[in-house]
Formats: structure tokens, sequence, C-alpha cells
């Protein structure tokens, strides 16, 4: 589930195998870019945005690639068998003499030149994990429709970048308020926690294997993915239900009791617990 935290690992794992060496495969297997020969230049560096990939290479190229629901990004020793999916997934391939990285079922690939960068990401908010990172301008971005219902608030990229479908429950449910609840209604004590508590969350989860919001070891997250188990904070069953991000239904999780404000109305969008759907 490629959050802004497992997004940075996939791009710290493409920087260390590839950054400063030369090129000596590639094979962009999308129609617009198949005849790009990148051979013989260096990759400069591998840098995440939000959810973004940006590979920078020699002679003012960068590789744009974005994970959404389903793509990796698998990084290869010579002779060493690639076991990401069959060859009819894969999208791209970049080799070196002691490395191959092999990008699967990627819906995003584009070459760009870097001096146009800001046509792939130009739209996002201060990233939770860059150099950008401004909690006064996301606080205002989430401001700006105050009317638009936290959960959605917080998954729209424009407004911070980073933040995935676990994020939004599990914030929500540390926040206390129902991913229903307008931005404009967060009490205001907790608006000003929330782009601190984000960037915290990330943070600490950005060197892990395996995500944690709660530092339990036995139960990494509050609520996301628990439904109808008892919230590990009161004991009422979790709950879940749709919720839209603009583009598609997402399964969301809440506790009726910990976190008040509206919610769906009983029936609608919900959800038969059990795993959840993998989400971007």
């Amino acid at each position: 589930m490629p959050e802004g935290d497992t997004v940075y690992q996939a791009a710290m794992r493409l920087h260390n195998a590839l950054a400063g060496k030369v090129l000596t495969r590639s094979d962009l297997r999308v129609p617009k870019f198949a005849t790009a020969d990148l051979t013989g230049r260096t990759v400069l560096d591998v840098t995440p945005r939000g959810k973004h990939l940006l590979t920078r290479i020699e002679g003012g190229l960068t590789l744009h690639s974005h994970l959404r629901m389903d793509g990796s990004w698998k990084v290869y020793a010579p002779g060493q068998r690639w076991s990401g999916g069959p060859a009819h997934q894969i999208r791209a391939i970049l080799g070196t003499a002691d490395r191959t990285a092999v990008g699967y079922r990627l819906p995003v690939l584009e070459l760009l030149r870097t001096a146009d960068e800001h046509r792939a990401v130009g739209h996002l908010g201060p990233d939770l994990l860059g150099p950008d990172w401004d909690p006064d301008q996301a606080r205002e971005n989430l401001l700006r429709d105050p009317a638009r219902p936290l959960g959605e608030a917080l998954l729209d990229q424009r407004n911070l970048a980073g933040i995935g479908n676990v994020y939004k429950s599990e914030l929500c449910f540390l926040l206390r308020a129902t991913p229903w609840l307008p931005v404009g209604d967060l009490p205001a004590e907790h608006l000003a926690q929330l782009p601190a508590l984000a960037k915290k969350l990330l943070e600490a989860n950005r060197d892990r294997p395996a995500r944690s919001t709660t530092g339990r070891r036995e139960q990494k997250l509050f609520v996301y993915g628990r439904a109808p188990r008892p919230c590990l904070r009161c004991g009422t069953p979790v709950r879940v239900a749709d919720q839209g991000d603009g583009s598609r239904e997402r399964p969301t999780y809440w506790c009726p009791a910990c976190q008040p404000g509206p919610t769906p109305a009983p029936g609608a969008h919900a959800r038969r617990p059990g795993r959840p759907r993998i989400t971007n």
C-alpha cells in the first residue's frame, strides 16, 4: 500500500542502487517512450515527491513514475531471479554494471526534461517527508474548503503530499474526529496539531519495514483494517464504510465511541468487515 513512507523507501532503494552509476541497460515499455535510449548516461539521484518518484538522469532528463495501487520497483543483483511479477507486467528496466531496477505494473511512467518536473508534481502540496515541508501552508490548504470531510481533505495531495488511506484513518483516530467531520469543525487545538502529527507518523515509519502507528509490537494500527474488532482504546467495535476521495470510494475505519462527529447513515456505503482493499 504505497503511501509517503513506502514511496520514500522505494526511492532510497533505487537511489542506493543506481545513483552515480552509468546505465548499461534501458528499456521503457510504454509506447510513447519505447524508443528512448538512456544507456551511457549517469543516474544522478532518485527523489521522492509525495507518492511520486523522480529518477534524474544525466543530460537534464527525469524518469517520473507513480506506483498507485499495484506498482512497484524491484532491485536485483546480477544473476538474481526477477520475482516482481510476470514479464508482461514489466514497464521499465534500468540496469548498471552491478544492479538492475525493474518497474512492475507502473500506471504512470514518463520521461521528462528535469526542468519540466513541475508538470508532474507541481500541483502537490507540501511534502511531509520533503525539504519543502511547510506545516502552516498545509494547514492553510486544508482550510480552503472548510466544509470538506476531513478524510477527503487529507487524501487530497494538493493539500499535503504523502498521506494515503491508512494514515488517513489513523490520523482521524488520533485526532478524535470521524473522517466525515468537516475540516472547519475540527477543534482549533486539533487542527493546530494535525500537520506535526502527520509528519511525526510518516517520519517514524519511513525507515521501518513494517508500518506502525501505535508503538505496540502485537498490534501495529489503531483502526485501519481492524473492523469489527474492539478499539484498542475503549473496546468498542471498530467500524468500516466507504468514503470517496474525489476519484474512488475507499474503505475508511473509525471508532464510533472515540471519534465523535458525523458518520454515514446506517447501511449507506457500508462495507463488510474483512481485509481492506489495496489503495494508494
